[in-house]
């Protein structure tokens, strides 16, 4: 056997054995596409209503996700906050009100353990007195229940810039396709 036929076996051997060991890896194929109605509850430590400190706003959410992989997304997250609020500034007799405030923002997705996900982004909250800007980080786990379908509990931080941070925390129902 001269040296040319010996190599080119050797590449053919190599090539079967390469994609052998590839085809084992049976994973499921990336659905790209993710959306999810989310139910939440914002924890707002500097609030007031009618004298109390704190409260906890209920909101309403729509997520919108695009996955690149299995691992990284980007997500057009939404929250509609379903109450009217004050939030007092600190050493300040002023007070900012939000009146049914919509939270908006695009977040960076990145699964780095199983199924759980971080979330890194910015937005805007929009609200008729005053528009925010939002800094927002993180987690979501999904847990599979059926075929495309999982159940995500949520927990964010969102910073609005200059002015207070808030706590949410909330379950979604996540459609992939």
């Amino acid at each position: 056997m001269n040296k040319n036929t010996l190599s080119k076996s050797l590449a053919i051997v190599f090539v079967m054995l390469s994609f052998n060991l590839f085809s084992q890896e049976k994973e499921k194929p990336c659905k790209h596409f993710r959306i999810s109605p989310v139910l939440s509850h914002t924890y707002i430590p500097t609030a007031t209503s009618e004298g109390t400190q704190t409260i906890i706003v209920p909101s309403i959410g729509l997520d919108l996700e695009y996955w690149f992989s299995h691992k990284f997304g980007i997500g057009l997250h939404n929250d509609l906050e379903l109450f009217n609020y004050e939030i007092e500034k600190p050493g300040d007799e002023l007070s900012i009100e939000r009146e049914y405030p919509v939270v908006v923002t695009l977040d960076a997705l990145t699964k780095v353990y199983k199924d759980l996900v971080v979330v890194l982004g910015a937005g805007v909250e929009f609200e008729k007195n005053q528009n925010l800007y939002i800094v927002r980080a993180g987690l979501e786990y999904e847990i599979e229940f059926a075929e495309n379908w999982d159940l995500a509990p949520t927990f964010f931080y969102d910073y609005r810039h200059k002015e207070f941070g808030t706590w949410s925390m909330g379950i979604g129902i996540g459609r992939r396709f």
